[in-house]
């Protein structure tokens, strides 16, 4: 049997599509969905609607597979890791503790975190060799 767990490619892939959706959806530059909403509000378009749509299927599909392969207590704790991480790096100085550079962060953790969800199913089948089924009602 081939192993089509996806490797360091595949987790790449769903983080820039992770990063894509969370810095589509707010962005601290001002060129997001969340100032091209607030600029005309509470006109809204159809290409907003469109738009708004579109991004909320891809907050379901994300959100919905980081919850069912992490659940509550796994993002929890990959936010416990990723703040313990920020904290060392304004600690040694690679990271300045400014309001700006913190948005930004944070958008990157949910990235990850956001990342992590949907590809846990393919890291936990190669460090343990188990598969991950959805339960499925046959009646």
């Amino acid at each position: 049997m081939a192993d089509d767990t996806p490797g360091v490619g595949g987790f790449a892939l769903r983080f820039a599509f992770a990063l894509l959706l969370v810095l589509l959806t707010f962005n601290p530059t001002g060129h997001s969905y969340y100032h091209w909403l607030a600029a005309g509000f509470p006109a809204i378009d159809a290409l907003k609607a469109l738009a708004g749509i579109a991004l909320l299927i891809g907050w379901v599909v994300y959100l919905g597979a980081t919850l069912r392969s992490l659940g509550a207590t796994g993002v929890l704790l990959a936010l416990a890791f990723f703040a313990a991480l920020v904290w060392v790096a304004v600690q040694f100085g690679w990271l300045e503790a400014k309001a700006r550079a913190f948005v930004w962060v944070g958008l990157v953790v949910a990235a990850a975190i956001l990342a992590m969800g949907v590809s846990w199913s393919h890291f936990r089948r190669r460090l343990t060799g188990q598969a991950d089924v959805d339960e499925v009602d046959s009646r």
